[in-house]
């Protein structure tokens, strides 16, 4: 039989993507609509599970803090809510994967290399990074919950209108300027490589509650701004501000000490996939989203 998945936040970027991965063809995955399941409703959450058991739950769902966000109020009410709503069935399911972000580490911080022993070095003032800090200290002490810290990721359904790679593909699609408020060295994860990280996840007992999700290294801003220009034959590229900006990227030693063979896609070869992806779905861009940098 195959296993039983609960996916919140199927409508995202991330929840959208597993959805259309060969992981739907290999694990039965239930992704509730928000009338089906509100994650941030205790009384929802608890009517969801009555009579239900899952192998697996793969947490995606996130009340956003980014600049395009309609609404960022309650920002760290909101998500620990739906953790927390999730963690009081935990009864009602085996594993729980928690889809982290680099931000446990302090967005405020220049954060170059950062591995999982520097965890709670940094408590983040931020909304974001603090709940991040607090979720992940309650997955440091319940058994079968893991965090997965994922910095930059890319790839389709993500919100081109201020994604850096997405946006920089889509505006080179359309003959405008490739931009950027100011170089910086980041940690970003081609979204396909996810799946079959998830899947050893899925599959296996990991020895750590936390990893870091990220290929070797890092990639600059500059460098992918050039190589979609190099792609595209559109070379006109503006950075506001010289110099660097904060380092955001993290070791994935952990990682691949228990998954040696994970793969990570060069990035040269991602953002061609993806830009060929825009290049054949052109008509549902909206270029209005694109003529104001947010």
């Amino acid at each position: 039989m195959k296993k039983k998945i609960l996916l919140t936040g199927g409508s995202g970027f991330i929840g959208r993507n597993i959805q259309e991965s060969y992981l739907s063809d290999k694990y039965d995955i239930v992704a509730p609509t928000h009338r089906e399941m509100d994650v941030a409703d205790t009384a929802s959450v608890d009517n969801f599970f009555a009579h239900k058991y899952f192998d697996v739950v793969l947490h995606t769902a996130v009340k956003p803090s980014h600049r395009a966000a309609i609404d960022r109020t309650n920002l760290l009410y909101t998500n620990v809510r739906m953790f927390e709503n999730l963690e009081r069935n935990r009864d009602k399911f085996g594993k729980f994967i928690n889809f982290g972000s680099g931000a446990i580490y302090d967005v405020a911080q220049n954060n170059a290399g950062v591995t999982e022993t520097d965890i709670y070095k940094n408590m983040g003032v931020d909304e974001h990074s603090f709940t991040k800090y607090i979720v992940h200290k309650q997955i440091d002490n319940l058994p079968n919950f893991y965090d997965l810290n994922i910095f930059g990721i890319f790839g389709k359904h993500e919100d081109y209108s201020i994604r850096f790679i997405s946006n920089a593909i889509c505006k080179s699609l359309f003959d405008m300027p490739i931009t950027l408020r100011q170089n910086r060295r980041f940690s970003y994860l081609y979204v396909n490589d996810l799946m079959p990280i998830l899947e050893w996840f899925i599959e296996n007992e990991p020895k750590f509650k936390s990893y870091n999700i990220t290929p070797d290294g890092f990639v600059e801003l500059r460098d992918i701004a050039n190589n979609v220009a190099k792609i595209s034959g559109n070379s006109d590229i503006k950075i506001a501000n010289n110099g660097y900006g904060l380092d955001y990227y993290g070791s994935n030693t952990r990682l691949r000490t228990e998954m040696p063979n994970v793969h990570f896609t060069p990035v040269e070869q991602a953002i061609a996939e993806l830009y060929n992806w825009y290049s054949q779905n052109i008509n549902m861009l909206d270029k209005q989203k694109l003529e104001k940098d947010r």
